[in-house]
């Protein structure tokens, strides 16, 4: 499939060199064709897609304004409702769901112009990172087929790597977005918390679940987040906050920025990785930008408290799943409290699982003090962090995970060593800073690796503008 872009498939549009619908046809028989190998999609939407796309060409051909997103094909994760289209979190309990409802964020694509081809595959509840945890089988990733896509938004950023969707949507609660960007060679974007509406995203972690775009360029990327953002009074937590025409300040400039690079984050890098990060910094030294050294001394507690913190939140969360409503119910079941156990039992996988036991434990009486309470004063600590930060620099540029993707089931029989995959992401959720992953080049073995950029809550325009800068400057970004 010829890849394309926001600005490219709009000039085509309205020079009648194609039509949405057949753009459309063109995503879902691509993606169609690519899923045996990538498995990136769990449901194609033919038939949403078309009238989406019908009413675009309809537009063009009365001379109307087709929306910012006309006839872009748009890939969402599949934690995300869309109505009469099944959203099934990637987990059995909900293998048949349809939700009667969009979310925000879907309302405003599709009003927009923007065509959904269909639901991809993630990590089951969005809880892993490396897409191997959902019932409906792993993502592989499309640069390399042995190799995990990461997770929990594998799909979503598999189905921008393999040239389907040109646009997508994932959720990132502790870096689940831009590892696998980072790992897939793709832009994606974690705004900052409230940013965009959480109305319609199945909960994992309440406090830090976001909806982010992935796309092939920082420019589309910040199309689709303007797109998406502003107060919803839908949801409570969604913020007031004006939000900018993010692509009209991608000027190139960063001339003066400061850029801090903690010393923290490249403990544990692999050494390629560190070389094509600094490498990145120094792209962005030329540039114009101040680079100088931070320190951020809490984030070495940030996995234990991440893992205290959205566990406790997932136990909660999860808590609706028991068979009485919209899930699937075990057949066999005696008592009440039976059909709860048995239920749950059959339907959750073993990461689930594993999270909610652990949320239910750190919440128990005795142990609430002990845990829960004592997380949320350390969140409390690496949020100062980056307050801190952020009183001497513009923006902060770190690596995105410690070393490239990795092989389909190298890590998944050891969770630790999986939670440390996320070791550099999980700051920027706990203090809920806008963050996002470009690529910033390839290891030998052909594996990209992201760079990751940080700004201050609501500043996502200055995190736009570096990684922008940096893409347009980079040898290894090629326009397509």
């Amino acid at each position: 499939m010829k890849l394309h872009s926001i600005d490219s498939i709009r000039a085509g549009l309205l020079a009648k060199e194609f039509t949405a619908k057949e753009l459309a046809l063109e995503a879902i028989a691509h993606g169609q064709a690519q899923n045996p190998q990538t498995n990136a999609f769990l449901t194609f939407s033919p038939e949403r897609a078309l009238l989406a796309a019908l009413e675009v060409d309809r537009k063009v051909s009365l001379g109307e304004d087709p929306g910012a997103l006309a006839g872009v094909p748009i890939a969402i994760k599949d934690v995300i409702v869309t109505k009469g289209l099944r959203t099934t979190c990637g987990s059995k309990l909900l293998e048949k769901y349809v939700p009667p409802y969009d979310a925000t964020a879907i309302t405003r694509i599709e009003a927009a112009g923007g065509v959904i081809i269909g639901k991809t595959n993630c990590d089951e509840f969005a809880m892993g990172s490396s897409n191997e945890n959902s019932a409906f089988g792993p993502v592989h990733n499309p640069v390399a087929l042995d190799r995990v896509p990461g997770g929990s938004s594998g799909g979503s950023a598999a189905a921008v790597a393999q040239g389907t969707a040109v646009l997508a949507l994932g959720s990132d609660t502790g870096g689940s977005i831009r590892q696998p960007a980072s790992f897939c060679g793709v832009t994606g974007v974690t705004p900052t918390y409230g940013r965009v509406s959480r109305y319609g995203l199945t909960a994992f972690a309440s406090s830090l679940d976001h909806i982010g775009p992935f796309a092939r360029s920082v420019r589309d990327a910040a199309t689709l987040l303007q797109v998406m953002a502003g107060r919803d009074e839908m949801d409570a937590t969604s913020a007031f906050a004006r939000v900018p025409d993010y692509a009209a300040l991608l000027d190139g400039n960063v001339r003066g920025l400061k850029l801090g690079v903690p010393k923290e984050y490249f403990d544990g890098l692999e050494s390629e990785t560190g070389d094509l990060v600094m490498g990145a910094v120094d792209v962005l030294k030329k540039l114009g930008c101040d680079v100088r050294e931070i320190k951020m001394p809490h984030t070495p507690y940030a996995i234990a408290t991440y893992y205290i913190i959205a566990t406790a939140e997932a136990s909660s969360n999860l808590a609706r799943y028991d068979g009485v409503r919209y899930t699937s119910r075990a057949a066999a079941a005696g008592t009440l409290t039976d059909m709860y156990r048995v239920t749950r039992d059959e339907g959750f996988g073993a990461e689930c699982k594993r999270r909610i036991m652990l949320g239910t434990y750190v919440l128990s009486a005795g142990y609430y003090d002990a845990y829960y309470l004592k997380a949320q004063k350390v969140r409390a600590l690496v949020a100062r962090d980056y307050a801190e930060a952020f009183a001497q620099v513009d923006a902060i540029v770190a690596p995105v995970s410690p070393f490239p993707a990795f092989k389909l089931g190298e890590k998944v029989d050891d969770p630790v060593a999986m939670y440390l995959s996320d070791i550099f992401t999980i700051t920027g959720s706990l203090a809920g800073v806008p963050c996002m992953s470009v690529p910033c080049g390839a290891t030998r073995e052909g594996l990209p690796v992201g760079l990751q950029i940080l700004t201050r809550h609501f500043d996502e325009t200055t995190m736009f503008r570096v990684a922008d800068a940096y893409q347009k400057a980079s040898t290894d970004y090629r326009r397509n």
